[in-house]
């Protein structure tokens, strides 16, 4: 793709950075084919390709953000589906995030929607403070039908995603180091999440677990953050670029074999943090090294040896779009699985999201909710009796159209090779 950015422009690194991967474009729309909004929308602005235009634009002219191309954008569920079409290997994700740091300096959003991202953007992160907003959000859940009759369909939405009932918290997740046993094979540094932490703490008691039944000394670190993915895709630059640091700090300090994380969202911003702080005279050398370090459990778990197992239940596998696209997993979970004794199905239109992605199917609720009536249409065809992935986001997202049980790949591996049967499935017949 031809560009025109002017010789003063590409002195800022960033827009130098734009102008490279714009130009690796050469305008072949295979991208259109596994773009989900596009598949819904039938848009070619709501394609990468057609993005990828409305932000050379944008960054060409330096100009504020135009209402029409902030919706387009915002509709981008940063899938990454079309790095892994494209056979120019166009850096889509890079170049999306630098158009909404654009947007979020120079477009002015509706008052409630701004609102709305501020909170999110801050509540999220934290989790002492996001369990108390899932405790207001609950005594607000009768009403959410009111909140769709006045327009709020947004906070509608986010009603529908707050679990039904708080989840105590697991004694396995503390700060402090979790001694390996037997023979300890490395010391493993493990992200504790945010969101997760607080909606599905099992599945981090579950990694601790079996890590350290497989000889691994596990350090939860107790100074980490967010890894910075939620707000970093809301286009606040500022707030992720210091969570980044903040855990490479503790990360590097902590001398760790690999940095296991749990949240496949997380493991793509996590492995993205070389990159985003490769500016940074203080941190980008150790930034690099996290990345380099930082490892899905899956990923951890495919390059060990593991014991003989032998499991029957039937499980169909949902490969979050941050496992598939953003982190290039393969069928790593999936041969884990199989290894383990499990029947693994694959879904139909794999590739396609479920919808979630971050704080997407609050922000864009009717798309996210075709997107995921359009996956769990696709899993029934496979009669699951537990349906297994490796993201909270598409856990928390299938959860509100499914009576099936969805668990993290990790809960049911940690269950064959030793540990509790999960309570999801304990009715389920099978296993120990």
């Amino acid at each position: 793709m031809q560009t025109n950015f002017t010789a003063e422009q590409l002195k800022d690194p960033h827009t130098a950075e734009a102008n490279k991967i714009l130009r690796t474009c050469v305008h072949c729309g295979f991208c259109t084919a596994t773009c989900p909004t596009y598949v819904l929308l039938g848009d070619e602005l709501d394609s990468p390709r057609g993005r990828i235009y409305l932000i050379k634009n944008m960054l060409e002219k330096n100009e504020a953000a135009k209402a029409e191309t902030v919706k387009h954008i915002d509709r981008c569920l940063s899938c990454l589906s079309c790095m892994t079409t494209c056979p120019s290997g166009v850096n889509y994700m890079h170049l999306i995030d630098q158009a909404r740091v654009h947007v979020e300096k120079t477009y002015r959003r509706p008052v409630f929607e701004m609102l709305l991202r501020t909170v999110l953007g801050f509540a999220m992160p934290r989790p002492p403070v996001f369990r108390l907003a899932l405790s207001l959000a609950r005594l607000a859940r009768p009403f959410s039908k009111a909140f769709s009759a006045l327009g709020l369909k947004r906070v509608e939405a986010l009603l529908a995603l707050v679990p039904g009932a708080p989840v105590a918290p697991e004694k396995l997740g503390a700060p402090g180091t979790y001694p390996a046993e037997g023979k300890r094979r490395g010391r493993v540094a493990l992200l504790m999440g945010c969101v997760q932490s607080v909606i599905e703490p099992s599945i981090n008691a579950a990694t601790i677990r079996l890590l350290t039944r497989l000889g691994y000394e596990v350090v939860v670190t107790g100074g980490e953050t967010c890894c910075g993915s939620l707000t970093h895709h809301m286009g606040k630059e500022a707030d992720a670029i210091w969570r980044a640091r903040r855990n490479v700090h503790h990360w590097a300090n902590a001398r760790v074999d690999a940095v296991i994380i749990t949240a496949s969202g997380c493991g793509t911003t996590i492995k993205d943090y070389g990159f985003m702080l490769r500016l940074d005279p203080v941190y980008a050398a150790r930034a690099a090294v996290v990345s380099a370090k930082a490892k899905d459990i899956v990923e951890f778990l495919s390059g060990i040896e593991l014991p003989a197992a032998s499991q029957a239940l039937r499980v169909t596998y949902h490969s979050a779009c941050s496992m598939q696209h953003g982190q290039q997993m393969g069928t790593k979970a999936q041969t884990l699985l199989r290894n383990a004794g499990f029947t693994v199905q694959d879904i139909p239109e794999g590739h396609l999201c479920c919808g979630s992605a971050g704080t997407y199917n609050i922000m864009q609720p009717e798309i996210a909710t075709q997107l995921r009536d359009r996956k769990i249409k696709n899993i029934k065809t496979t009669n699951p009796q537990v349906i297994a992935t490796g993201n909270i986001g598409c856990i928390t997202q299938l959860a509100t159209g499914l009576q099936v049980p969805i668990l993290h790949t990790v809960e049911l591996l940690d269950w064959v090779y030793g540990g509790p049967k999960p309570d999801k499935i304990k009715s389920l017949k099978g296993g120990a």
